[in-house]
């Protein structure tokens, strides 16, 4: 059995289990924050959307793109799905993986559960296969994958996505393993994105989508793709890490689910941001620490988390959200770092670009060494002649420091409203994603 065949056999072991009752749990909320940030995105993105919609002229369809107001064709509906759903980089995704789980997976399967009339439970049975999926494979070619410069969101995401809906469809093994191996073929995503103002990240996970999409139909219409596409001098993990002899970790690491090791972000910005960011609300609070008290802030971190992160000329809201310095200022001088504090007006403030400016982000080698299990920071603040510290290890919104049922409602409101959804509207769909035999294309209808 070579490599590619025993990844397909432990994750169709992992999809013959009867899943837990917690886990469908999980999944009806990861599901139901998908829709909440694909929404808020395509408000996001609104302008340029409208840009992409007068020039694209996509095809009218019976698929409900989300969040756009528009029903349109299959392909359509998966690329924007991912566009939108990716905008924000409000998606959940796990630390270890380095990787955003439930956007390629839920963009994918939401329109094909519309077209073919599968119901909630039976797509998120399909979704934490692919969260699994997804998870198993960047689990196992990181960090040398990020090191290398690829996105696993666009690359490992694409073999999940694959897989939950050649699940959810019922495909054969055959089908399934060829849809696999083509996923593998298209698999790609480039950390680039992140850089000197681009906004494409989105379109890692648009085109992740779209690609897994179409490994599904040539699959489908019999296309044979390699019987080992990951093994070998040329295959998916010598390309995506440099070495052909990567091992593969076992799925259900550590006895959980993928789906339960992902967190759900309560600040709008970076994961790798988010332990500073909350060690400066905790010391604003606790201090009553002032822009004007501050003279220099450093920020202490593992190294991948400093190249890429560590800018202070911000670019717009995507430069904004993936730089440390920025979204360490907007948390210390307003308390908190949600959609809002990631706005063209704040993003301008005199006082945050002087704040900004104020903030040195440096790689440490004691919380390099427990990477990736942990994903720490420690933040100093000197301000006044005095210097304040806190050290952040597991932040709000991770799996060892979970989002209340209050605190995670809180977050979907906000984002829904912000999309422009009524709260009648949403407060429905929070509602109904319970619902044993509900429908996807009920559920979409009511957004």
């Amino acid at each position: 059995m070579n490599i590619s065949e025993k990844f397909f056999y432990a994750i169709d072991e992992v999809a013959k289990r009867d899943i837990p009752v917690e886990i469908l749990v999980r999944a009806r909320r990861s599901l139901l924050d998908y829709l909440a940030v694909t929404c808020a995105g395509a408000a996001f993105q609104k302008e340029k959307l409208e840009g992409y919609f007068e020039f694209a002229q996509p095809e009218t369809g019976a698929l409900k793109a989300i969040g756009t107001g528009r029903s349109l064709v299959l392909k359509e509906t998966v690329f924007l799905n991912g566009l939108n759903g990716h905008a924000l980089d409000f998606d959940d995704g796990t630390n270890s993986g380095i990787i955003h789980l439930g956007s390629p997976v839920f963009s994918l399967l939401i329109p094909l559960a519309q077209r073919y009339g599968i119901s909630v439970d039976v797509m998120l049975k399909a979704a934490i296969i692919g969260y699994e999926a997804s998870y198993t494979m960047a689990v196992s070619i990181q960090p040398q994958h990020k090191a290398q410069g690829f996105h696993a969101t666009g690359t490992c995401g694409m073999l999940g996505a694959t897989l939950a809906a050649a699940y959810m469809l019922g495909f054969t093994n055959k089908e399934k393993f060829e849809a696999f191996a083509a996923a593998c073929v298209a698999a790609s995503g480039m950390l680039k994105v992140l850089d000197d103002g681009s906004e494409l990240k989105p379109y890692n996970v648009a085109k992740t989508a779209l690609l897994s999409l179409t490994s599904l139909q040539l699959a489908k219409a019999g296309f044979k793709g390699h019987p080992d596409p990951l093994g070998g001098y040329r295959g998916f993990l010598k390309m995506m890490t440099g070495d052909e002899h990567t091992e593969i970790k076992s799925t259900l690491l550590n006895g959980t689910y993928a789906i339960m090791k992902s967190y759900t972000k309560p600040y709008a910005s970076c994961r790798y941001t988010h332990p500073p960011v909350e060690a400066a609300i905790h010391l604003r609070n606790q201090y009553g620490i002032t822009p004007e008290m501050v003279d220099r802030i450093k920020v202490e971190t593992y190294s991948l988390a400093v190249s890429g992160h560590n800018h202070t000329d911000i670019q717009g809201a995507y430069s904004a959200k993936m730089s440390t310095p920025y979204s360490t200022a907007v948390a210390l001088i307003y308390g908190k770092a949600g959609l809002p504090e990631f706005g063209e007006d704040v993003l301008n403030d005199p006082t945050v670009v002087a704040l900004t400016k104020k903030v040195e982000v440096l790689a440490d080698e004691e919380l390099s060494s427990i990477f990736p299990d942990k994903q720490s920071a420690i933040l100093t603040i000197e301000a006044n002649g005095k210097a304040y510290s806190e050290r952040v290890d597991f932040p709000k919104g991770e799996p060892e420091n979970p989002l209340s049922e209050d605190e995670f409602y809180s977050r979907y409101a906000d984002l829904m409203a912000f999309g422009g959804i009524d709260k009648r509207v949403y407060d429905e769909a929070y509602k109904f994603v319970n619902e044993p035999d509900m429908k996807v294309e009920e559920l979409i209808k009511k957004l």
